[in-house]
């Protein structure tokens, strides 16, 4: 009952998320020192701040593993790879900073495996 739960939880998440980002862009707004940011760096910034909260999401997970064990990480894992996902898909510009980190994780998928 607790794994379906997580799970239609974990999927509701995601559903807000796709709904911020996707269809409701322009009711955000970034300040900074009391100004509305507007031109071509308003979107660099606000990709900034989503690169902020994946790094965050990711050292979450990582205290996590220490702490919970099972289906939880598998979750949260799957979650932080969607976010990863929408971010590629949001800020196609950000691509070439994923494709170092997909080759690091390769070579130690590589180099972890057990016969």
């Amino acid at each position: 009952m607790i794994k379906k739960l997580a799970i239609i939880l974990a999927a509701f998440m995601l559903a807000i998320v796709v709904w911020g980002l996707f269809f409701e862009s322009n009711t955000v707004s970034i300040v900074i020192n009391g100004q509305q940011v507007t031109g071509p760096l308003k979107g660099l910034i606000g990709a900034g701040g989503m690169f902020v909260a994946l790094i965050a999401l990711v050292s979450a997970a990582i205290l996590l593993v220490f702490a919970f064990a099972g289906t939880g990480i598998i979750v949260l894992g799957l979650l932080i790879l969607g976010g990863v996902l929408l971010m590629a898909f949001a800020f196609p510009f950000l691509l070439p900073l994923l494709i170092p980190l997909v080759v690091v994780w390769g070579f130690v998928a590589l180099v972890s495996h057990k016969p």
